[in-house]
């Protein structure tokens, strides 16, 4: 989809899940191996659902090794054609805990059952090809890939980080402010000290 230099940034049916779980590894945040559903299993379900489960629930979201598919939920950055990078997006209504968000949904009054707004909840970048612009890059591929898909709007609920401040990979999976504004999102509301909800509208 999406190439620069050696980088390139395909939809997730398109990549093999064998190389999408080289790029999640052991990458863990809410408690353990997320596998990008805690915005989608209820909070009181959540220990309930395994990591493995989580892992099917993903593969088959995504659905990986299937290019003639006409759904996937994300993609798959590669360097050099070495899987280095994820980037999770899908209509906004996937994501039940999004909506139920009172933080995330202060200051707003719109329809939160518009499936034509998109998006993005989380970057994964593996250890050793961070700090390299791939989640700038990814951000970019995310714009065009939800246009594609008829999206109307796009949305990020970015951190804002500090120059020579330290944060941990953790904490930033769900991107930079910066990443945001460089790919021509806007900023829509401030729910907290560090978190921005920014909004790409085509």
């Amino acid at each position: 989809m999406t190439t620069n230099k050696s980088i390139s940034i395909v939809p997730a049916n398109e990549a093999s899940w064998e190389d999408l779980e080289t790029v999640l590894g052991s990458a863990k945040c809410h408690g353990g191996r997320c596998y990008c559903q805690r915005f989608k299993i209820p909070g009181a379900q959540w220990n309930d659902v395994d990591e493995d489960e989580r892992a099917f629930m993903l593969r088959v979201q995504t659905s990986c090794d299937n290019p003639e598919s006409g759904t996937t939920s994300g993609l798959v950055a590669y360097l050099d054609e070495e899987p280095v990078g994820w980037c999770a997006l899908e209509p906004r209504t996937a994501y039940k805990g999004l909506l139920g968000s009172k933080l995330l949904w202060a200051g707003r009054n719109e329809d939160k059952d518009d499936d034509e707004v998109w998006a993005i909840t989380c970057f994964i970048i593996r250890k050793g090809y961070r700090k390299q612009g791939l989640t700038y890059e990814l951000t970019r591929a995310a714009v065009d890939f939800a246009r594609k898909q008829g999206a109307r709007a796009l949305e990020g609920y970015s951190m804002i980080t500090t120059p020579g401040k330290e944060i941990t990979w953790g904490e930033l999976h769900v991107g930079s402010r910066n990443a945001f504004a460089a790919a021509g999102f806007r900023e829509v509301t401030h729910p907290s000290k560090r978190r921005v909800v920014m909004r790409y509208d085509y």
